[in-house]
């Protein structure tokens, strides 16, 4: 059965990747050697993640980890999504109850996955957040 979770979470990538750019230090002409590096980075990060190469996740648990650590005021500007896909690391950005929620998730759409039924992620994901 073909999953939208990791569409979605390429995309929800993608926005992030969109915003950070429009903000400072990223919307410079000029970068410092350590703001280019961690845009190189992020650039390859949607490049693996899209073709889904490579060790995508770990490379997403480090770049998340040095956004909150280099760049906290553009933490807001990523999806908590993002953490909780990452995994690792980034689990010890988000409180408790962020994290029962998306365990919450997770286990629905593993479930759904085990029984081989149909799931939408992100319908999922809106009802459990009380986005509807």
């Amino acid at each position: 059965m073909i999953s939208d979770y990791h569409p979605f979470h390429l995309n929800l990538l993608k926005v992030a990747y969109n915003n950070l750019l429009r903000h400072d230090p990223f919307d410079q002409n000029q970068l410092s050697e350590n703001d280019a590096e961690f845009r190189h980075q992020l650039d390859a990060l949607v490049d693996a993640m899209e073709q889904q190469r490579g060790d995508y996740i770990e490379s997403g648990q480090e770049i998340l980890s040095r956004l909150v650590r280099h760049y906290p005021e553009l933490v807001p500007l990523v999806p908590r999504d993002l953490f909780w896909y990452f995994g690792g690391e980034c689990l010890h950005y988000m409180p408790d109850d962020e994290i029962e929620i998306f365990q919450q998730l997770d286990e629905e759409r593993h479930a759904a996955e085990s029984e081989n039924r149909p799931f939408n992620y992100e319908e999922t994901r809106a009802r459990i957040l009380g986005l509807h």
